[in-house]
């Protein structure tokens, strides 16, 4: 008997979850994306009759579309469940179209999570697919066509071939843009820290200069360093203020996508591609032993902090059961959800929250279970009491001048027995303890420590910075994130520079650009507004030809102006000066992009056509020359470390250089290569501190023993052509 009852998901590994949850009478199968779009060959967009799209079936995806309109002619029902957002709301309805469905045969579903209970809830609360919600979608994708096919022919014919303009990737370059003019613009400023060594009887202790009196006081000379240390030499310093109170801290709440996207990057060096794709496998489904295919958490595009009843009352009975009455707050905790934001979803938390992450560690791939084992610890983490810290802060006087000691010991560790929030910034300095002081005590001057320092300039983006500060300024939404940082990656208007990110000149050049012809375009606040009046239509408040409408008429005469003004210009893009030297005529190299990528070419081009492969230079000195130690890639991938002369030296090893030298000999140390902490070695052998090489632990994969030593081989010769590269790797930071 053939099934009546068709659902259609994205995704196989979703449609297998899916399946094992439905009765005979479902057959689910998977679209696999979209089969609707937009035609790539041109606009696509009718904008003098209402901005009326040309959708065309994908080429490529005849054979997906022949056999859904089979199964379904066959169906008495199809229920539509794509992902519970725009976008999956979009790719219904463009399947409704594709395969002629009447409304009452199209049914659509959507699952926070899915698990047995949601699954078969939803199939049996079916609901017609939002229109709003489409036409929200398809503002955006209309807009953004427009914005992209009407700006990158201009960047085309005036900069270079190739480039690509976004109504939101021009804003995130910008972002990047700006922070690295702020860097240059910076200038420093000289400030002192100044700390007194203090004696009591009770102990010694370090104290901070605070100030006069109470009033706190910045010094930005040595002279003023000088007429503090003089003033209080003279005098001795007394405990003013003991002041010890319980310090509660309160857990952060859930994630929320770009809140998952940043620890992700933070804790577990993933980007935000990869993030939300380890995050889609969990969502979709993942094959446990003894429980089947079993999706482990929420849909993971969401900027709610909202958490259902029944997962609340899940959370409390784990707690309570794991770590006590204590650890559980007196109230379930409640976050409140910012303005803007869709309350259509959950935060992200796990599934069930009793399937703990060791519990199902031997099933999972070694990112899934890192990454699930971050959201989990969060949601469990904000569910749990306050961990209250022990904190005395005590004021040393003399000569009218105050000094500050501050210290804090965990007292009750609260949701900190499973989880503390990762940090952008540096490491907070630690506190030493305080020896037991009273008030009106006095204590006797041992040392004062002056430093002088400089402000320093406002950091470089990482990503997960570059999301926070995208989501404060209202830039993109939760689906967009790991999109944008992937296009301005692949095209090269950023690099990622370590864990940092900076623009390259060709992004430098087009934000100039644009922001010098299309300020409303890569303004911040103009692309924030146009957020929030998707989100209108998305509710239903204005119609989305309008929104389009009140856009494009300013837009035309924007386009229109900036192809007047820059008739017969065309515009240079100034070449990445390297710190290489042309191994044949001296000059300073410059980076150039291939078909293959980045690449070194001397500026004497045609006279002089040297190119060499981006290398990484390392911490230390060649241990034969003391030359610096470069970074390089065998043919076969492997990384390995070879001195800049090459083969006139013909240092190489598989071993990572580090910035320690040995104590004994003074050469550079290395250490393994690998994740987690090596411990370093030296490799000298007339040096009393040697290691052998059967005693340096660490792994080496098979492939990397065979393969013979990249110095010994034939290097390969550089292309004649700046247009042939090498595989390239990322220049040092040198900031």
């Amino acid at each position: 008997m053939p099934k009546t009852n068709l659902v259609i998901v994205e995704s196989p590994a979703k449609a297998r979850t899916i399946e094992k949850y439905l009765g005979s009478d479902f057959k689910v199968t998977a679209s696999v994306g979209h089969l609707r779009d937009l035609p790539k060959s041109k606009l696509g967009v009718d904008i003098e009759n209402g901005f009326i799209p040309d959708y065309r079936p994908i080429k490529g995806r005849e054979d997906t579309i022949e056999q859904l309109l089979k199964e379904a002619k066959k169906s008495e029902r199809v229920y539509l469940a794509t992902d519970p957002d725009r976008e999956g709301e979009a790719i219904s309805w463009h399947l409704k179209e594709l395969l002629n469905l009447s409304d009452e045969k199209a049914l659509r579903v959507t699952f926070n999570e899915i698990t047995k209970k949601v699954v078969n809830e939803s199939i049996k609360n079916p609901r017609p697919i939002d229109t709003d919600l489409v036409d929200a979608q398809q503002a955006r994708r209309i807009l953004d066509r427009i914005v992209g096919y009407k700006i990158s022919p201009l960047l085309w014919r005036k900069i270079k071939r190739g480039l690509s303009a976004g109504r939101v990737q021009s804003v995130a370059t910008r972002m990047v843009v700006d922070r690295e003019e702020e860097i240059r613009a910076f200038v420093p400023e000289e400030y002192w820290t100044l700390s007194a060594e203090l004696m009591t009887k009770a102990g010694e202790f370090t104290a901070r200069f605070h100030g006069k009196g109470e009033k706190k006081q910045e010094l930005r000379s040595e002279d003023e360093v000088n007429e503090v240390i003089n003033a209080v030499k003279s005098e001795n310093f007394v405990i003013k203020n003991v002041k010890r109170v319980d310090r509660p801290k309160s857990p952060a709440p859930p994630f929320i996508t770009s809140t998952l996207q940043q620890e992700a990057s933070r804790r577990l060096g993933m980007t935000p591609r990869r993030t939300m794709s380890i995050a889609q496998q969990l969502y979709e489904g993942v094959d446990i032993a003894g429980e089947g295919t079993v999706g482990l958490i929420t849909y993971m595009r969401t900027d709610s902090l909202r958490i259902s009843d029944e997962a609340m009352n899940a959370a409390r009975e784990f707690i309570t059961s794991r770590y006590g009455k204590d650890y559980y707050p007196p109230q379930p905790r409640r976050f409140k959800t910012k303005g803007s934001a869709q309350d259509a979803h959950e935060a992200i938390r796990p599934s069930n929250v009793g399937m703990t992450p060791d519990s199902i560690k031997k099933d999972l791939t070694s990112d899934q279970y890192k990454l699930y084992r971050l959201i989990w610890s969060r949601f469990v983490a904000s569910q749990m009491a306050n961990a209250v810290y022990d904190s005395i802060s005590i004021d040393a006087v003399s000569a009218g001048y105050t000094f500050k000691a501050t210290h804090s010991k965990i007292k009750f560790e609260g949701y900190t027995a499973v989880y503390e929030e990762g940090r952008d910034d540096e490491k907070e300095e630690k506190e030493s303890p305080l020896p037991e002081l009273t008030e009106g005590q006095t204590a006797e001057l041992k040392d004062m420590l002056k430093e002088q320092k400089f402000t320093q300039p406002p950091s470089r983006y990482t990503e997960a910075t570059l999301i926070r500060a995208m989501e404060e300024k209202g830039i993109g939404r939760p689906s967009t994130y790991a999109p944008i940082l992937s296009t301005i990656t692949s095209r090269e208007y950023v690099l990622r520079e370590g864990k940092y990110i900076r623009p390259t000149p060709l992004g430098e050049v087009v934000t100039g650009l644009m922001k010098d012809k299309f300020s409303d375009i890569v303004d911040l606040k103009f692309t924030a507004r146009m957020e929030d009046s998707l989100d209108l239509i998305e509710e239903g408040k204005i119609g989305w030809q309008s929104v389009l409408s009140e856009f494009y008429e300013g837009f035309k005469d924007t386009i229109d102006e900036a192809e007047k003004s820059l008739e017969g210009e065309r515009i240079k893009i100034p070449d990445e000066v390297s710190d290489e030297i042309c191994d044949k005529c001296g000059k300073n190299m410059v980076v150039k992009s291939g078909r293959f990528g980045r690449f070194l070419a001397c500026p004497g081009y045609p006279e002089c056509n040297n190119t060499k492969p981006i290398v990484i230079e390392m911490p230390g000195r060649c241990p034969k020359c003391g030359s610096r130690i470069l970074k390089r890639s065998s043919k076969r991938g492997f990384a390995y470390y070879a001195c800049e002369k090459g083969q006139e030296c013909g240092f190489m090893t598989w071993d990572v250089p580090v910035k320690d030298d040995c104590p004994e000999c003074g050469q550079t140390m290395f250490k393994k290569s690998g994740r987690g902490f090596k411990k370093p070695f030296c490799i000298n052998e007339s040096c009393s501190k040697f290691v052998p090489e059967d005693k340096r632990g660490g792994y080496r994969k098979a492939a990397a023993k065979a393969e013979q030593s990249p110095e010994s081989k034939t290097e390969e010769k550089p292309a004649k052509t700046r247009k042939a590269t090498s595989k390239t790797a990322t220049k040092k930071d040198k900031k």
